[in-house]
């Protein structure tokens, strides 16, 4: 019998895929009108336990009740109309639609014209926007098409369009992992909100802190299975850290047994083809460095690293690899100068999602692999995913399972995994733990360090600030487009940091 304050009750989920148990007997109660945390490592099951509560996945076997109820939805629709609705980590805006077109698609409101047809009711559905924009606290035009809009405001529009369907549960996968400082605060007051009018939130996050401030219970997953439940202010960051990796976990960052050597990259005035872009920015990289970039959104951190890369036109500027000048218009042309990129948006432009393991791991190195300029070495090809798989600690079942059915963690360790296979000189990570759980940053954080102490120059953005204190030998800030100072590695601090972050000139 559900209780009556428990809206949502998953028991004995159980799911399996080709080669792996995903979900095993896991139980999961949702109280009404609160915010219930759902904490794991990467691959523990939280997003499959999700996708079937939202219909994309059928039940293996257990029972779902919802509002007192037994249900079983076979697509995202029906949990949609029984009032459940779900903000995925990987956002899939359509980009050349507007505001408007993007939160009513499927849906739009229509008018009758002349009693007999009917169409697109556009003034309303403006009107409807704006009410929706209003209550995310987004001061935007709702004609605006969404390729125009940050990674931070999409994220924005799809909790707007997550209250538009008046849900009793929505489900937030990741909600903040786009979002500054302020931007938080606000989907904390949209979040309390609901709360306050009973609507429930289950909230899957790695960042413990944002756990332990909004959530009223945690739940906490690990290999598929249910570990247990906690009121969150039972908790400490220590005890979630055990219950999640099953171990004692001491330090969040590695030993720094790299030693930073002699200036290896050297950028000079660096100046975007875009006006409103970065403008002559000078810094150096040292071999076995790992030089971190820190700043708000908005400061063209990504930017900069991709006009290195080849990915942006620059207007003026030159940059240099051990003393010798690189003409980089492509990022081909980067790749065989020994730089390489991890990108930010893992899913849009990291993994190739319908490829297997393997094809991800060797496609920038094909030529390699090629028998008389004609024939691909299937042996060698297996092999270097195989060595690479080990190597990394990559958790899959084998090289040809496809990459998007992996976790997050293991997708980005499979992106690593490629760049290795060229042998780059520079090594640039934009993001390059968005997503993934303390275990898995502890491996990427460990492969990183690995790297500067074999002499690769390491250049990693990151918006996480106990991150760049903890890994980075020294962090250059940028604000605006600017470079607003280099921190050495013994004066940082977080204060310091935001000061130069916000240094407007």
């Amino acid at each position: 019998m559900q209780h009556l304050d428990v809206i949502l009750a998953m028991n004995h989920i159980s799911k399996s895929f080709p080669g792996v148990k995903a979900l095993d007997d896991v139980s999961f109660h949702v109280k009404r009108g609160t915010v219930h945390a759902l904490m794991g490592e990467n691959g523990a099951g939280k997003s499959t336990l999700m996708k079937c509560l939202f219909g994309i996945y059928s039940l293996d076997e257990g029972e779902i009740l919802f509002d007192g109820k037994e249900v079983h939805f076979h697509n995202p629709k029906d949990a949609l109309s029984a009032g459940i609705s779900m903000i995925h980590q990987e956002l899939q805006p359509i980009p050349y639609r507007s505001i408007s077109e993007n939160l009513w698609v499927g849906r739009y409101p229509t008018k009758k014209i002349l009693g007999l047809f009917s169409v697109v009711d556009h003034k309303l559905m403006r009107t409807k926007s704006l009410e929706l924009l209003k209550r995310v606290h987004l001061k935007l035009n709702p004609n605006t098409p969404l390729k125009e809009l940050s990674v931070s405001q999409i994220q924005s529009i799809e909790i707007a369009k997550a209250i538009s369907y008046e849900s009793k549960v929505i489900i937030m996968d990741e909600p903040t992992s786009s979002l500054t400082l302020q931007e938080v605060d606000q989907l904390f007051e949209i979040i309390n909100n609901l709360r306050n009018l009973g609507v429930s939130i289950i909230y899957i996050s790695h960042k413990m802190e944002e756990i332990l401030r909004i959530s009223d219970e945690v739940t906490i997953m690990r290999d598929g299975k249910y570990i247990g439940t906690w009121l969150s202010k039972e908790l400490t960051l220590e005890k979630i850290i055990k219950s999640m990796v099953g171990r004692e976990l001491v330090n969040l960052y590695p030993p720094k047994t790299n030693v930073p050597g002699d200036t290896s990259l050297e950028i000079k005035g660096y100046t975007s083809t875009n006006p409103r872009s970065f403008k002559n920015i000078s810094f150096t990289a040292r071999k076995g460095e790992i030089l971190g970039i820190g700043g708000l959104v908005g400061a063209q951190r990504t930017e900069l690293v991709e006009g290195i890369f080849g990915l942006r036109g620059i207007e003026k500027g030159e940059i240099f690899l051990y003393g010798h000048k690189l003409h980089i218009k492509h990022s081909r042309d980067a790749i065989r100068k020994g730089i390489a990129l991890v990108t930010e948006d893992r899913r849009g432009n990291g993994i190739f999602g319908v490829l297997s393991v393997r094809d991800n791991v060797s496609i920038a190195s094909l030529d390699d692999f090629v028998d008389f300029h004609i024939k691909l070495n299937n042996r060698k090809l297996n092999k270097l995913a195989e060595d690479n798989i080990k190597k990394l600690s990559i958790k899959t079942p084998n090289t040809r399972t496809k990459i998007q059915s992996l976790s997050g963690g293991n997708q980005q360790k499979v992106i690593i995994s490629r760049w290795l296979a060229v042998e780059p000189d520079v090594f640039i990570l934009d993001e390059p733990t968005r997503g993934i759980d303390v275990g898995a940053k502890y491996e990427i954080y460990s492969i990183m360090i690995d790297l500067a102490k074999q002499g690769k120059t390491i250049i990693m953005i990151s918006s996480e600030m106990p991150e760049l204190l903890g890994v980075s030998d020294r962090i250059m800030v940028m604000c605006e487009g600017r470079l607003s100072g280099i921190l050495n590695r013994e004066e940082a601090n977080q204060e310091k940091i935001m000061e130069l972050a916000t240094k407007y000139m």
